[in-house]
């Protein structure tokens, strides 16, 4: 077997709302489609991905660096030892040659994106679930038939007062949600009466999950942990630059309840310095890391394992990112949950269109693949790539 073709395209996800740290009006990302030469079920195999979202569309660096290295590679060199399936290891390691350590950036985005496409189409060789074929080779277990999600929003956007808050949250528990998730960043004051103005309709501050985007220097983000911990909510995350890690340190000292960070982290090496000199705490932070920007699942599972080394369960991860990648590797890999974006970021966030949010958590599409052919808009969007 062998790739036939490689496409990319620059699609826009744009939207008015806001965070602390940037708008999503002129947001892009790319979807790439990985063309193979396997047949299955009268159909040509194509392995689907995209980059998630808070970064930009990588085409540049797609179209000429990453793509023409792996389809100028002979077969031989990225198939598995059987010639009968593509090997991700093995295609990692040819995206990577000729690029030097550190200095991670756009360059993580644009492997995590070929990535995720790359296993979808061993899924689908496979003609199994990707979580079930990650079951079976990574973990030994079943996998997890369903995958704790919470729902991320909270946004700021223009004429967004405190009853469209409240109405945002309501139509999130009324979905199914048990968590969901606001934005801080603005100022103190405002988003403590934002805060309190979720409070009146969530069950609890256990229900509620704040993120700053990494908007606060140390003195700031210590005034709003003084600030949250009494509300007890279910996190506190990405304080400060997402880099700081002595700051992340420092902060874990005047915030007992959970926190959580790493999403804007996109190396083993990277979440390897937070674990060492950012202060979280196993027993009670999250951590975020998103494959799809972090040069993709081949390099979370090192993730992973340096984590083992440090005494973390994976159940302490929670990525970030709310596509169906994450959810597959949540389930596969016995994580802890998923994040999930009803409404936003469409049609990238969410997941089978037929299967409901329950008590918290969603169930997982029996589909070979990711299961992207199970959520209509975005299957329709990726394949334009096919024609």
């Amino acid at each position: 077997m062998r790739i036939l073709e490689i496409r990319e395209k620059a699609v826009p996800i744009k939207s008015s709302i806001s965070n602390a740290y940037i708008d999503f009006t002129k947001m892009t990302a790319s979807i790439v489609a990985i063309v193979t030469d396997v047949v299955k079920n009268g159909k040509r195999v194509i392995g689907y991905g995209f980059n998630s979202n808070g970064r930009y569309a990588p085409s540049g660096i797609l179209r000429e660096r990453f793509i023409p290295r792996l389809l100028d590679a002979e077969p031989n060199d990225y198939l598995n030892e059987e010639g009968t399936n593509l090997d991700p290891h093995k295609i990692w390691d040819i995206l990577m040659t000729g690029e030097k350590p550190g200095g991670h950036g756009e360059r993580s985005v644009a492997v995590g994106t070929l990535d995720m496409a790359v296993w979808d189409a061993v899924a689908k060789i496979e003609e199994k679930p990707l979580y079930q074929l990650l079951a079976e080779r990574y973990s030994g277990e079943q996998p997890d038939d369903k995958v704790f999600v919470y729902a991320a929003g909270g946004y700021y956007q223009p004429g967004k007062g405190y009853k469209e808050l409240q109405n945002e949250m309501q139509g999130y528990l009324d979905l199914g949600y048990s968590v969901v998730k606001m934005k801080i960043g603005n100022s103190l004051e405002e988003d403590l009466r934002r805060i309190e103005a979720v409070l009146e309709v969530v069950p609890s501050g256990q229900s509620l999950a704040v993120d700053a985007n990494g908007r606060f220097d140390l003195e700031t983000a210590i005034k709003y942990a003084e600030a949250l911990e009494p509300y007890n909510l279910f996190w506190y995350e990405e304080a400060g630059d997402p880099l700081d890690y002595e700051l992340q340190a420092e902060l874990s000292k005047h915030y007992k309840n959970p926190m959580a960070t790493g999403e804007n982290l996109f190396s083993m090496q990277d979440a390897r310095n937070l674990i060492r000199y950012g202060g979280m705490r196993s027993d009670r932070d999250y951590l975020q890391f998103d494959c799809a920007l972090s040069y993709g699942l081949v390099e979370y599972m090192r993730i992973l394992e340096m984590l083992k080394e440090y005494g973390w369960s994976p159940r302490r991860c929670i990525p970030h990112g709310g596509h169906q990648m994450s959810l597959n590797i949540a389930a596969g890999l016995g994580l802890g949950g998923n994040e999930s974006y009803p409404g936003v970021f469409e049609p990238f966030g969410g997941f089978a269109d037929h299967i409901p949010v329950e008590n918290g958590y969603v169930g997982l599409p029996d589909v070979p693949g990711i299961g992207f052919e199970t959520k209509a808009p975005l299957i329709k969007l990726l394949r334009t790539l096919a024609n």
